[in-house]
């Protein structure tokens, strides 16, 4: 197993419950380009109208992308706090299979500028996020 899978497989041990019970984890990295992506199989237990995935699962899955990208490679920090999300929903996110990408555009010592995509099961972008938050790092 190379260190790349290792690091996927530590990280994807360490993630919140919730990304769990969203079918979520992560399966890829790019840590020079500041990038990630998950893939989720949510379930119809996440949808209203038979099979559309709650808009709030839908921005929580966005949210966990970006804000995994920046502790790619970053081990000095130890929180991201989301100080402003928005999301567009530009067509229905249906239960299945589903890959979120996150990356980070900007980033300073205290503040992160990101975004992300959904992705369905036939490749098309289903929702988009922009995000700032607020990093936190260990005092030196």
């Amino acid at each position: 197993m190379n260190n790349k899978n290792k690091i996927v497989q530590q990280i994807n041990a360490q993630a919140p419950k919730f990304i769990g019970m969203l079918g979520g984890e992560l399966i890829d990295f790019d840590a020079d380009k500041t990038a990630c992506t998950f893939e989720f199989n949510i379930s119809k237990d996440f949808c209203h109208s038979i099979d559309i995935v709650q808009g709030g699962f839908v921005t929580a899955m966005l949210d966990a992308a970006m804000s995994h990208a920046i502790f790619i490679g970053a081990q000095e920090m130890i929180n991201v706090s989301s100080l402003e999300i928005k999301t567009s929903y530009l067509e229905a996110t249906r239960a299945g299979k589903l890959r979120v990408e996150g990356w980070v555009i900007k980033q300073s010592y205290k503040t992160a500028f990101m975004e992300g995509r959904i992705y369905n099961q036939d490749n098309q972008l289903t929702a988009t996020a922009s995000s700032v938050a607020k990093i936190v790092r260990t005092s030196k």
